[in-house]
């Protein structure tokens, strides 16, 4: 796995990015060879043909990553995927032929984007077919034991298996001969046997308790042997993107590195957020006046809606954003979090909360200081004191500002559940823990991608 932006990604993803791209910028390099034929150095060379394919190239891989097409795990099926291909192909297609209307500079050549499109077409599907089958052979994956019988043995195991790109292949487990109660000398003969038989490449510790069970001097020979040895909430971490705070100590918190709020990065964080906002506000300006129409005509009511929410360090603020509920939504049950096809959401409410535009208002709390661009998003003090009592560590998302979006908002669904809520604390913490301008950039991007396919708002 390869770190990113403060995320791990897996080396087979970033291959197939990478293949991908060399396959777009080599199916419009042979279209200008074939239909330029001798002139075709010429206008790559001297006309920018070759930057103009570099850029081709580069739209289509973001298409490609807009469409789901890095992430296996959001793709139910191969049709699926040639689906997408053809889809993102057809968008690319409808840009080329608008940039070159516009400017007529930008073509190379006489059908020469016509013939790439086509080629792009067949050579994606076969570089997928290709790729497809190469991460299936046993010498590109890697094989794991895991050690452990517990609960966090059987997620991790599970996690394994669902995510195959990130090309670990699961020989063994403890779990396999037991529950979770089983003794040192049990888990050292299960290790041992695996080891030797099936040639394990990678141990990964999975125990809900290790005192006086951890098989310790036998990891010690596998280790010195050359064989990886790894703990489960690191890597259940860098798969998931998130921290799992159950069976969490505090030593970990305290330990592990990550966790520095220096000054240097919150002010350059601070600026960022005052000029992203700033920038996104004056963007936004002219659509304000419409929105605030069709609140104003869809029911009775203020346009604005204002609420207390926590903010840093405990602080309790006042969000401002567009109504998208009824004026008495909360009239008779007090507060409660949105659900899905909540009755309380006006038509063009609705609209709103899927879009995004809801949150506009928001902007001036970012330019205030009351939040950030990225940061968690602010609670309810209503809620907050039951969370704090019921989910352990949930005070830590106050350590900062909380964020008009944030890494939950982008890896996760809206939260109306304390199983919910505790999911996004743990998205949370990963953020705080990898705070940096470079995950805050990284996250921006995801949020277009989550408004362009409505996700996660109810």
């Amino acid at each position: 796995m390869v770190r990113i932006f403060s995320v791990y990604y897996p080396v087979r993803s970033l291959v197939l990015m990478l293949g991908e791209a060399a396959v777009v910028c080599a199916s419009f390099l042979l279209a200008a060879l074939i239909r330029l034929g001798p002139d075709s150095y010429i206008v790559l060379n001297y006309e920018n043909g070759l930057y103009k394919i570099l850029g081709i190239t580069a739209f289509t891989v973001l298409f490609s990553y807009y469409f789901d097409l890095y992430a296996p795990q959001r793709l139910p099926s191969k049709s699926e995927v040639y689906l997408r291909i053809v889809l993102v192909v057809g968008v690319l297609s409808f840009g080329l032929a608008a940039v070159s209307y516009v400017f007529p500079g930008f073509a190379i050549g006489v059908d020469c984007y016509l013939l790439g499109l086509i080629l792009l077409v067949f050579n994606l599907l076969i570089w997928r077919a290709i790729y497809g089958w190469m991460v299936q052979l046993p010498m590109l994956r890697e094989r794991v034991y895991v050690l452990g019988a517990g609960e966090r043995a059987t997620q991790l195991v599970e996690a394994l298996r669902a995510r195959s790109d990130w090309g670990m292949e699961v020989v063994g487990w403890a779990g396999a001969i037991g529950n979770g109660n089983l003794t040192r000398e049990e888990l050292a003969k299960s290790l041992q046997s695996f080891v030797g038989k099936q040639q394990v490449e990678r141990i990964i510790v999975a125990m809900n308790d290790r005192r006086g069970k951890m098989p310790v001097r036998e990891l010690l020979d596998v280790r010195v042997s050359g064989i990886k040895v790894e703990d489960a909430n690191t890597l259940l971490e860098k798969i998931n993107g998130r921290i799992e705070i159950d069976d969490l100590y505090p030593s970990f918190l305290i330990f592990s590195e990550g966790f520095r709020l220096s000054d240097t990065v919150l002010l350059a964080r601070r600026l960022v957020s005052i000029t992203v906002s700033f920038t996104a506000l004056l963007l936004c300006l002219p659509l304000i006046p419409f929105i605030a129409l069709a609140v104003k005509l869809s029911s009775p009511g203020p346009v604005l809606f204002k609420q207390e929410r926590v903010g840093l360090k405990g602080s309790v603020f006042t969000v401002v954003k567009f109504r998208t509920m009824r004026q008495d939504a909360e009239a008779k049950t007090g507060a409660v979090w949105a659900g899905k096809n909540d009755p309380r959401v006006t038509a063009v409410g609705r609209f709103l909360r899927k879009s995004r535009l809801d949150e506009v208002p928001q902007l001036w709390n970012v330019l205030k200081g009351d939040m950030g661009f990225v940061g968690p998003r602010p609670e309810r003090p209503e809620f907050v004191q039951w969370l704090s009592e019921s989910i352990p560590y949930y005070n830590l998302r106050h350590l900062i500002r909380p964020g008009l979006t944030g890494w939950a908002q982008v890896r996760y669904q809206y939260g109306a559940s304390l199983e919910e809520a505790k999911q996004k604390l743990q998205y949370d913490l990963y953020y705080i823990k990898h705070m940096s301008l470079s995950l805050d950039l990284l996250i921006m991007f995801e949020t277009i991608k989550t408004i362009i396919l409505r996700r996660g708002a109810q």
